[in-house]
């Protein structure tokens, strides 16, 4: 089974388990901000990339801020391996743009990986869709439990 970045959650925790801090959560959204306005210029370069609309769905930053995954999904979903491989190809590049926009002593590393939660959602939908469901949810509740 593929880890979901879900599974990542438990990783990304402060002191006591009480899950990511504040400056955490504060520099991977000034990190999300920055990789989007890069997207949306067209700054990079590459075959692959070249005209895809990328959409940054979340950036979660390791508790000492040096490693940084980048959760992104190419708009429509449409060759999103091949659009995650391009953009590790030109990280080194996008890390040079990053340290002019985002003010941090250290920038983190990044990795460019799929976001998984679009096909969860997917899977959800048609959860709700099946017929299954569609006949428990059809079912009127019993007038005899009125307490």
């Amino acid at each position: 089974m593929s880890k979901s970045h879900f599974d990542d959650l438990k990783n990304n925790q402060g002191p006591n388990n009480q899950g990511p801090s504040h400056r955490v959560l504060r520099v991977g959204e000034n990190i999300r901000h920055a990789l989007s306005e890069i997207f949306t210029r067209g700054e990079i370069r590459d075959p692959v990339l070249d005209g895809v609309s990328i959409t940054v769905t979340e950036v979660r930053c390791s508790p000492d801020l040096r490693n940084a995954t980048i959760y992104v999904m190419p708009l429509g979903g449409v060759n999103e391996q091949d659009v995650v491989a391009g953009l590790n190809r030109c990280r080194k590049f996008i890390r040079g743009r990053l340290s002019g926009m985002v003010s941090m002593k250290y920038l983190p590393n990044l990795k460019f990986t799929s976001d998984a939660s679009f096909g969860e959602a997917d899977h959800i939908e048609q959860l709700l869709h099946s017929p299954h469901v569609a006949q428990d949810l059809a079912k009127k509740p019993d007038a005899s439990e009125d307490d």
